[in-house]
């Protein structure tokens, strides 16, 4: 009873903890897990004075100088610790007002390992190529003694890549080349199982080398793109296709989609996604009607958002990247992101912008949706300002156009991530874009979450920061359950994402500090989860900040320390040493929880 006194006295609204435990905006954490900041950094120094992880690098902007939160500190600066408002020793037109911690941080350091550059192998010793195609021009070692000179050690016993396809095509230059080189330094290949991937597709929806060769040369021909345009300009009413559009090809046209298909493998001169051989069939001269296009039936389902800027801001280059994928690529539909805000994208008039540009909005819009013969979707916010709502009326026009479905983000440009979603909102344009299903997002962290969500008549949810701060949410909302996840569980997942990493970029130097980087991005959302189990209520919201608390094991503190030197530990744990000298900066500033 006294050492539950203590803590309370120690961790509750008095002392020097700064955080209360019904202070509003902070995660409701049990009173015998809060602690100090001090007490905090003190316990995760002490792991790092015996030597049971590397310590940090000199460089990292984040060391150990035990620097606060960049939001957490700004709000001590603005005066307010626990819960209540300091009275400020100058006058108060002597006082800064800090600046508030939103966007990016565009100056970030610069990590890309550029000393592994001066002696890298020649790729032709590692495709085991008799001769090097660029000859005496070559600027790569042929040596692969000089070569193993200067490489540094091995980061693990064992190779991903070898052990998944039973070959690793890095050789030599792999980061756990140990594990698949022989006494003689050849690259060893386990025979069974390369027999047994063979089938296996390496990335799906790419585009190869020729037809990227022939893109920047301009060599490809859009002509449905083209065709599409030139009636949306003549004509802003909508464009009505026949039954039965048959397309006259000349010789010259003919020869140039042959072209693209030679390079590119896939599709028909048409465009169409059914790869054809031999004479033409119907479905390479016959045009899909709007009602004949595949259905796209996602209701009641789990949507994860994009999370990328993919978009644009001119119908000329989305119509004919729309009529790419579709000969290239097999995807059931293709989303249009209106709803980025960030400066680089919306002051080229893409993302955001478009839903104040509504004729250009209009001719992405139809031009994409007639080259495609798969639905098309759009993504925007509720608009660009915080008091003027655009949504309901474009919803309306969207459904016009010939959209198939719509997800609204239910803040503004101008919120970005500092107020609550507007469900509320989001229910009314429900209503207003009915027939045409509308997806809601934002703000769901939980199962009760996405119930309450769904209980305002949208047709499902989209999940984006919630799966970054909880990746086994879609588990949660689908077993109707709170999941009190392990430190040793969740750093399994992390596992996962390194392996599928280093598949995917490689596991060379480059591609090892690659995954490392798209890792620490993601530590950097991940750390504001709170285990269910050290909540004195459920659920956690996702505008909850987490106060400083002592996890139930060493991993699960580490998990929960905001600053990128741990983050950099952790991700040691997973792909070895980090490179000499390197530095770390997250790419967005932590202002969501303020």
């Amino acid at each position: 009873m006294a050492e539950d006194a203590e803590a309370a006295a120690e961790c509750g609204g008095g002392g020097d903890s700064g955080v209360g435990a019904c202070e509003p905006g902070v995660a409701p954490i049990k009173a015998q897990y809060r602690t100090t900041k001090e007490r905090f950094h003190q316990y995760l120094d002490a792991d790092k004075r015996e030597g049971a992880c590397q310590e940090t690098p000199e460089g990292d902007p984040d060391g150990s100088d035990l620097a606060e939160p960049e939001a957490k500190r700004i709000r001590l600066e603005d005066g307010q610790e626990n819960g209540k408002t300091q009275v400020a020793a100058e006058p108060p037109e002597q006082r800064q007002v800090p600046k508030r911690a939103r966007g990016q941080n565009k100056s970030r350091p610069h990590v890309k390992p550029t000393h592994y550059d001066k002696e890298r192998l020649c790729p032709s010793l590692l495709q085991e190529s008799a001769t090097c195609a660029f000859g005496d021009r070559c600027r790569f070692l042929h040596d692969v003694g000089r070569y193993l000179e200067t490489k540094p050690a091995d980061l693990g016993p064992r190779c991903v890549l070898f052990d998944t396809f039973g070959r690793c095509p890095y050789g030599v230059t792999c980061r756990f080349a140990g594990a698949h080189l022989g006494p003689e330094g050849q690259n060893l290949v386990q025979e069974e199982v390369v027999a047994r991937c063979v089938h296996l597709p390496p990335v799906r929806n790419g585009l190869n080398r020729a037809l990227q060769q022939q893109l920047r040369k301009r060599q490809v021909c859009f002509e449905r793109a083209e065709q599409a345009l030139r009636r949306l300009t003549q004509s802003p009413r909508p464009v009505v296709i026949p039954e039965t559009a048959v397309a006259t090809v000349t010789p010259e046209q003919n020869s140039c989609h042959a072209q693209l298909d030679t390079a590119g493998g896939a599709g028909s001169p048409r465009g169409s996604p059914v790869s054809t051989c031999g004479p033409l069939t119907d479905e390479d001269i016959i045009r899909l009607r709007p009602c004949e296009k595949k259905q796209l039936d996602i209701n009641g389902k789990l949507y994860l958002a994009p999370l990328t800027t993919l978009e644009g801001a001119f119908p000329d280059t989305m119509t004919k990247c729309a009529e790419l994928l579709n000969r290239t690529i097999d995807v059931d539909f293709v989303d249009i992101n209106v709803g980025c805000p960030i400066d680089l994208v919306y002051k080229k008039g893409g993302g955001c912008a478009l839903m104040n540009r509504s004729a250009k909005f209009q001719q992405i819009v139809r031009g994409v949706n007639e080259v495609l013969d798969v639905p098309l979707t759009v993504k925007m916010r509720t608009g660009v300002q915080e008091r003027v709502s655009l949504a309901h009326r474009l919803l309306p026009e969207l459904r016009d156009w010939g959209v198939a479905l719509v997800t609204l983000h239910g803040r503004s440009r101008e919120q970005r991530y500092t107020r609550l979603a507007d469900w509320p909102y989001i229910k009314q344009c429900a209503e207003v874009a009915s027939p045409m299903p509308l997806f809601g997002n934002g703000d769901i962290l939980s199962f009760e979450d996405a119930n309450c969500a769904m209980q305002t008549g949208v047709a499902g949810v989209m999940i984006a920061r919630g799966a970054l701060l909880k990746p086994w949410l879609f588990t949660e909302i689908k077993e109707q359950r709170h999941w009190d996840i392990s430190s040793s569980e969740r750093l399994d997942i992390l596992r996962d994402f390194t392996h599928y990493g280093l598949e995917h970029w490689g596991s060379d130097t480059q591609g090892v500090e690659r995954t490392r980087r798209f890792l620490l991005e993601w530590l950097s959302f991940l750390c504001r989860y709170v285990p269910v189990g050290l909540l004195e209520r459920l659920p956690q919201r996702i505008n909850e900040r987490p106060p400083y608390y002592l996890g139930r094991d060493h991993l699960e503190t580490l998990m929960a320390s905001q600053q990128a030197a741990d983050w950099i530990r952790i991700s040691e744990m997973l792909l070895g040493p980090v490179p000499p000298g390197f530095a770390f900066l997250p790419k967005h500033k932590a202002n969501a929880y303020k």
